[in-house]
């Protein structure tokens, strides 16, 4: 790290990645408070030998250089606390990672803190888990809540979450017609399986979802049988801090708040197997399906819906579901909002680029590939990203809400075309009045102007062409008549025409 490097620092003045404090003599207590945090949140640097005025709201006056009067003795200091393990219990630093460096010809010691892996956190001080656990936000370092803590000691067990036994839990709290269909949909995908001649009980033991210990003579539901196919009441009982919900907010008109919902009502036995064989389709009917034939078959499952299906299974598998929240999706004109329980096990970076697949509830995530949801080995998120990027739509944001526990994933169909290109010019045809046709959209212009160059393109192949859902032209269509322009499909075409 070199001076101007700081300076930046200073000058950007992150909070949540970023900490000063003047420690002039000596090491400050209040430095493993920050350690910790960084640690246990998204990592950042500590400098010492700088002051910040947090009152002070111009940036270029809020720091002070300073300096440390013995950086040597610091530094020593440091390296004998961290490694002692009697007020950190694991260090994450390397020698790379402590530099003195001169700023204004003032020693400031910059100490990088990595983010912990998974698989470490949480990181503690004073050998107290529970009061020496902290994270950090915009305001500084805090204790973890009791929440958080335990979300971070489930997550570094390597087995997951929904491997829990569940006592007491038998096939009599599964939902025989929902496994029936899962093994349905199984036999379809692997009709010579040798665990289709299995009983009920068989399967779900090779599925992970049923448990037989020989040693303590017990046996019974795991997490993932139980959420996964269990009757609505037995999932209720044991995860009541869980729900399911589905909105669809498309085309709505004055003030109805939803066009249609999917929350638990008890006319279904709400597991997480029938939430996602009812929603899905809810999601993916409106997506623009090309006429692509494979022989006499047509193949209409494009790399749209399969994201929508990877996006759907990444909200289960990696979901923390033994803490309050909600598994929601939205869905709207222009988006998709899917919103899971827990924060993310890796950095946003990592998942954006794949290779890396940890998923909290594996169990699970093996019954849905099984039947073809998911990808393998982390390449679920770029497939999002490709798929949505084919369509030159926005660029889907992953978003981790720390202040609710919950991850948002946010799928834009809004074209970038619509925001970085000049939009088109298409012409008035003949048939129509100017002073109609002005008063129009671009889309909409551009739609008259189509159906009049090519009478027999339909909706699907509008939207295609203009890289926007099915019920998005239709909508136009609907402007475009409101507007005073007679637009019909008759036998297999278009008629145009100026209404009177």
């Amino acid at each position: 790290m070199t001076e101007q490097d700081i300076h930046n620092l200073l000058a950007a003045g992150e909070r949540v990645t970023l900490e000063c404090k003047k420690a002039q003599n000596s090491l400050p207590n209040s430095m493993w408070d920050t350690y910790s945090a960084f640690a246990n949140t998204y990592g950042g640097t500590i400098l010492l030998g700088v002051y910040e005025d947090t009152k002070e709201k111009d940036m270029s006056k809020r720091f002070t250089i300073t300096g440390v009067d013995d950086a040597d003795k610091i530094r020593k200091d440091l390296w004998n606390t961290i490694n002692s393990r009697e007020k950190v219990n694991i260090n994450l630093l390397h020698d790379e990672d402590v530099q003195t460096v001169k700023v204004d010809d003032k020693d400031v010691i910059a100490i990088h803190v990595p983010r912990a892996e998974y698989n470490l956190r949480p990181v503690y001080i004073n050998n107290n888990p529970m009061r020496g656990t902290y994270c950090r936000n915009h305001e500084g370092d805090y204790h973890c809540t009791d929440q958080r803590y335990k979300m971070m000691v489930r997550d570094s067990f390597e087995d997951g979450n929904d491997r829990l036994f569940l006592e007491y839990y038998t096939m009599d709290d599964i939902d025989i017609p929902t496994l029936e269909r899962y093994r349905n949909m199984f036999k379809v995908d692997h009709a010579d399986h040798v665990w289709n001649d299995l009983n009920n009980k068989d399967f779900l033991i090779q599925l992970g979802g049923y448990v037989v210990n020989r040693k303590e003579h017990t046996e019974g539901l795991t997490m993932a049988g139980l959420l996964m196919f269990g009757k609505g009441l037995p999932v209720r009982e044991k995860f009541d801090n869980l729900r399911m919900d589905y909105i669809d907010k498309t085309n709505l008109i004055g003030d109805q708040r939803y066009s249609d919902r999917l929350t638990y009502d008890g006319t279904w036995e709400n597991n997480i197997f029938n939430f996602i064989r009812m929603v899905v389709p809810k999601l993916t009917r409106d997506l623009p399906r090309p006429f692509k034939m494979d022989g006499i078959i047509r193949q209409d499952d494009t790399p749209q819906h399969k994201a929508i299906r990877e996006a759907f299974t990444n909200m289960i598998i990696h979901g923390d579901l033994m803490m309050s929240g909600l598994l929601r999706v939205e869905k709207y004109d222009d988006k998709f909002v899917l919103t899971n329980p827990g924060l993310l096990k890796l950095p946003i970076e990592q998942i954006y680029a794949g290779g890396e697949s940890k998923a909290r509830n594996q169990r699970m995530q093996n019954m849905l590939r099984m039947i073809g949801y998911g990808e393998n080995l982390g390449s679920g998120f770029p497939l999002i990203l490709s798929a949505w990027n084919e369509k030159h739509w926005l660029k889907p944001e992953l978003i981790e809400q720390p202040e609710l526990m919950q991850v948002k994933l946010v799928l834009h169909i809004e074209s970038k075309a619509d925001i970085n290109v000049p939009p088109m010019s298409p012409q008035c045809p003949p048939n129509v009045s100017k002073e109609i046709f002005n008063k129009l959209t671009e889309r909409q212009k551009s739609i008259i102007e189509l159906v009049c160059s090519i009478p027999t393109i339909t909706k699907a192949d509008m939207s295609e062409k203009f890289m926007v859902v099915e019920k998005t032209i239709q909508r136009d269509l609907g402007s475009i008549r409101e507007a005073g322009i007679g637009l019909t499909y008759e036998e297999g075409k278009w008629i145009i025409k100026t209404k009177e």
